[in-house]
């Protein structure tokens, strides 16, 4: 059996070479650090070489985002417990749009409703709702329909995506006017792997926006932007849990932001 001949120490690298190796690495480490990581990652560019390559705007975004997302998550935790200690005392802005969130899928549910007693109505050759109670026996049509309806009712809490929409058209629509300075977080409920169309925009201004999940004691980032006028696309859930966009107005006139979904989620919401 053959073993392979082992170095004879004038083959080692001495003590002095490795430490000159060691000190080389860390110098290179160093500058990396502060030339590319540090204006990438958090907008520190104590060098000026980030912004000539480009990254540091880059870092800005995301440091800025963080921050405001941050800010508005604890802003509203406060409101709901001021709320929550104090059932009596007016409903603070964070809280009022969960309800006004609520009231909405509500709505929702019940145009689906009538949506559905008009398509059963139709296809029995005409007639009005009122005329249910005097029809004869119901047909497989008429069960059908009256699933889907129990389906619907069974629904409402949430704000979950209506069956079956047409091809050529929107699951959800949301439209908020936000001020300067004002930021807005809608998030779609998801399981892992499921995917969502979306397209936002912010009809002819532009925001800064953080498209991200969290779920489960995890989170991921996607996308993030600053001075965007809209986006598209399709929204993959890395795992299950709330995955959606953040945004903020930096612009100095109110802008109305409008997003419209499609796709594999349970409930469109807003959380800030």
């Amino acid at each position: 059996m053959y073993n392979t001949d082992l170095p004879t120490r004038a083959e080692l690298p001495s003590s002095a070479r490795l430490k000159r190796s060691t000190i080389i690495a860390a110098i290179v480490a160093a500058a990396l650090l502060v030339t590319v990581v540090l204006p990438a990652e958090y907008g520190i560019d104590p060098t000026r070489i980030g912004r000539m390559l480009g990254v540091t705007e880059m870092g800005e975004i995301k440091t800025q985002l963080a921050q405001e997302a941050e800010a508005d998550r604890r802003a509203t935790e406060q409101a709901v417990q001021q709320t929550l200690s104090n059932p009596g005392a007016p409903v603070p802005q964070a809280a009022s749009a969960a309800v006004e969130g609520r009231l909405s899928a509500i709505d929702q549910r019940l145009d689906a409703i009538v949506a559905l007693l008009v398509r059963q109505q139709q296809s029995q050759g005409g007639g009005t709702p009122d005329s249910l109670s005097n029809s004869d026996a119901p047909t497989q049509a008429d069960q059908r329909d009256a699933q889907d309806v129990a389906t619907v009712l069974d629904e409402t809490p949430g704000v979950p995506v209506p069956a079956d929409p047409p091809a050529n058209e929107w699951a959800d629509e949301v439209s908020i006017v936000l001020a300067p300075g004002e930021g807005a977080e809608l998030k779609l409920v998801m399981e892992a792997d499921a995917e969502a169309e979306f397209h936002w925009t912010a009809n002819g201004a532009v925001l800064n926006f953080d498209t991200h999940g969290d779920g489960g004691g995890q989170s991921v980032s996607y996308e993030k932007g600053r001075g965007i006028a809209e986006d598209e696309g399709v929204l993959r859930a890395a795992f299950q849990g709330n995955h959606g966009w953040f945004w903020r107005n930096r612009t100095d006139a109110p802008v109305t932001l409008t997003l419209r979904t499609r796709g594999e989620y349970r409930e469109l919401k807003r959380t800030a």
